[in-house]
């Protein structure tokens, strides 16, 4: 079984800075990719950055230049720092997963069970 948790979400002023941190725990192998994504009421869940066992990152148009995403291996965690947020920046957050478990051989998706993020003065 797998779990991600994760803390960081508020309340904050515009142009104000967040961290978001996701631990995953349980019985992980090799996770292959990280990622944020954010939803809000009636629209789909968007994906706001991304990060590859390489290293590799992806961000959404509305976030580069302000969000930074990092991971550490050693500790199968993902953060976000969120700088300069704007009031169209505030959603559920959610983390995200790609791994595999030991003694199963596909890859498989998790998710977080979301924090929430509101950007208003």
């Amino acid at each position: 079984q797998v779990q991600l948790v994760e803390s960081g979400g508020g309340l904050v002023q515009p142009g104000g800075s967040l961290r978001l941190s996701c631990t995953a725990s349980g019985n992980i192998f090799i996770i292959s990719a990280m990622a944020w994504y954010r939803q809000v009421p009636e629209k789909q869940r968007e994906l706001v950055a991304s990060i590859l066992s390489g290293g590799s990152t992806n961000y959404v148009d509305s976030v580069k230049g302000r969000f930074t995403i990092s991971r550490d291996s050693t500790k199968n965690t993902v953060t976000l720092q969120m700088n300069s947020l704007k009031p169209e920046d505030t959603a559920v957050y959610y983390c995200h997963a790609i791994l595999s478990s030991r003694g199963i051989a596909a890859y498989n998706a998790y998710w977080g069970q979301g924090t929430q993020v509101t950007v208003s003065a």
